[in-house]
């Protein structure tokens, strides 16, 4: 019954509907109490012989009426009260939504893909079947069942009610703790589905890998196990939601033999008429479905109950990253980062410490560095996907938590190692963050990330469905489609997260070309591995173990013995190798060598 206390904001809002459906609910039960009555008067009137043809067709054709008039008012609230609890759905499903797309990366860190899919599906349909059925349920079966209380006990035989309404105390404790039980074993039955939907996801979106390294049996075996133990939980659900029937048709029984048995004796005695006890009869038939809908009402309200806590634990969780108050200042500014330290959650060990540059508009900042030297985080402290701990990052002499993240992050385009492309065509992938842009704005874009060409080549163009992660694209060609994402946004600070990784060496070279065209007057950050891809930075950040082992330009570092001369010279070598020996490798070895 918590739900209802849960979900207390949104009745207050749809009052209208759900006030209105209610009370359509107490003029059918209303209704519903008269035919009983008239079936109680015809037969009394026919055993003594007092009723007439054209009365007892009177009383019938009252009987269809009331009939028909339930069947009408019952399509009317249904349409109120499940329309209510369908705008819930659509309610709940775009606050998680936003919840979601509000959230950084600690929070992504912490909830997996599956279990979060799982919430916004499976525990919201619960949640919304409750605040449909559930409530239609509560409210039949307490109206219906107090109006026929009413009726037996005052139309009829007050002594005879209380007599067959002994059993219901006992059934409401027992249904009470059914209830409690099936809140909990249904919780754990939700986390169990979250599991399992988690393994599903992970194993589609890696079929490729799986595939590759022949691991299809052992997949199949944790799936099966995920299964196994999804089920068993929800077998320890089904055990307890097959308690409730049983118990209630006992208690019906029970009921039913206590009133035809004291009923018998007061008919007997002459305190009641067989009529009175035909229609006493008929009203604890009307008794089933109250007691009935009350334990299957205690059933799907603990089911929602225990969804909606499942996702208000999530929509309740603050973002660790809050929104600034201060719009970005209008013009291009200038980028200052003093990192004095920085750690990941529940991580000792800091990922970058003693990190620091200016960037002035329209500049290079070139970073490099082993794998794992914290190149990527201090991309991420730039975006504000963590906000520095120790230290700073400003913005027009303005530190970035002050700043609103939407406007800061309208002034960035990114590009990130793992390019992520729609179900969608080329066109509209491109087009993501400006979908009113024109296909000669788009083709541009391509044409500056040398993929123009690629796309030509595709069956229908820009107009060919790439199929799910871009599925039929190379990684150089879907690495070089969210370049072109990210040029045609315009930005003033791009942000390349070893975005030429999958291309060629022409082919990087050719993009870096078309970048220094583009990007005049425009900040450049990139980070890579190809050192031949900074040669143009204006400063080239070395770092390792999370601290800035060497800075300077690529000239200058090249005179320096270190990580990058030593990489550098290797790459060239591995160049000459793969293209050939030619003058300009000749030139820079030379010039490592120096």
């Amino acid at each position: 019954m918590r739900l209802f206390t849960q979900l207390g904001w949104y009745f207050s809002q749809e009052w209208r509907r759900y006030l209105g459906a209610v009370a359509l609910l107490i003029l059918i039960a209303v209704l519903q109490l008269i035919p009983p009555r008239l079936v109680g008067v015809i037969v009394d009137s026919v055993t003594r012989e007092h009723a007439s043809a054209p009365q007892i067709v009177m009383w019938i054709g009252a009987m269809v009426l009331i009939a028909v008039m339930v069947y009408l008012l019952r399509y009317v609230w249904r349409i109120l009260l499940f329309g209510a609890s369908y705008q819930l759905a659509v309610r709940l499903r775009g606050d998680f939504y936003r919840q979601l797309s509000h959230q950084q990366s600690r929070f992504y860190l912490r909830h997996r893909t599956g279990d979060l899919m799982a919430r916004a599906t499976n525990d919201v349909d619960r949640v919304v079947f409750a605040a449909g059925e559930g409530v239609l349920t509560l409210v039949d079966s307490m109206v219906m069942g107090c109006a026929v209380l009413v009726m037996m006990s005052t139309q009829i035989s007050a002594p005879l009610t209380l007599i067959a309404l002994l059993p219901m105390p006992v059934m409401a404790l027992v249904i009470h703790r059914y209830g409690n039980q099936l809140h909990e074993r249904f919780k754990l039955a939700q986390g169990a589905f979250s599991s399992l939907n988690d393994r599903t996801q992970e194993s589609l979106t890696s079929i490729r890998m799986i595939k590759a390294f022949g691991l299809e049996d052992r997949q199949s075996a944790l799936f099966a196990h995920d299964a196994k133990v999804t089920g068993e939980r929800n077998m320890r659900v089904a055990r307890v939601d097959a308690r409730f029937d049983p118990t209630i048709y006992i208690a019906i029984g029970m009921a039913n033999l206590l009133a035809v048995g004291g009923g018998s004796w007061m008919v007997l005695n002459g305190s009641l008429t067989l009529g009175q006890l035909t229609s006493f009869m008929m009203y604890l038939g009307l008794m089933i479905w109250p007691m009935l809908a009350l334990a299957w009402m205690f059933n799907i309200v603990e089911r929602g109950s225990a969804a909606y806590s499942r996702i208000r634990s999530l929509l309740d969780e603050a973002s660790v990253v809050t929104d600034g108050t201060r719009p970005v200042p209008a013009g291009r500014g200038t980028l200052v980062a003093n990192i004095q330290q920085f750690h990941y959650p529940e991580t000792s060990q800091p990922a970058l410490r003693q990190v620091a540059f200016t960037l002035q508009p329209g500049k290079m900042l070139g970073l490099c560095g082993p794998t794992g030297s914290g190149k990527s985080t201090l991309l991420g402290l730039v975006q504000r996907q963590f906000d520095v701990e120790q230290g700073s990052i400003c913005f027009h002499g303005v530190a970035l938590p002050e700043l609103q993240l939407d406007s800061w992050r309208e002034r960035l385009a990114v590009v990130s190692q793992t390019p992520f492309l729609f179900s969608d065509t080329v066109a509209n992938n491109i087009a993501l963050g400006r979908p009113w842009a024109s296909q000669a704005q788009i083709e541009r874009a391509a044409q500056l990330a040398s993929v123009h060409e690629d796309i030509l080549r595709l069956p229908e163009g820009y107009n060919t469905e790439v199929g799910e992660r871009g599925v039929m694209l190379s990684g150089g060609q879907k690495q070089r489609i969210s370049i072109a994402r990210a040029l045609l946004l315009e930005a003033e600070i791009l942000i390349l997260d070893d975005a030429l990784s999958a291309v060629d060496g022409r082919t990087e070279h050719q993009i870096l070309q078309n970048l220094r065209q583009w990007g005049e007057g425009r900040t450049v950050i990139i980070s890579a591995h190809r050192l031949s891809a900074l040669t143009e930075a204006s400063e080239i950040l070395v770092l390792a173990h999370g601290g800035v082992a060497q800075r300077g330009r690529h000239e200058q570092l090249l005179g320096q013995p270190g990580w990058y001369r030593d990489m550098y010279r290797y790459q060239q070598l591995e160049a000459a190798l793969d293209d050939g020996p030619n003058d300009g490798v000749k030139t820079d070895l030379e010039a490592c060598d120096a």
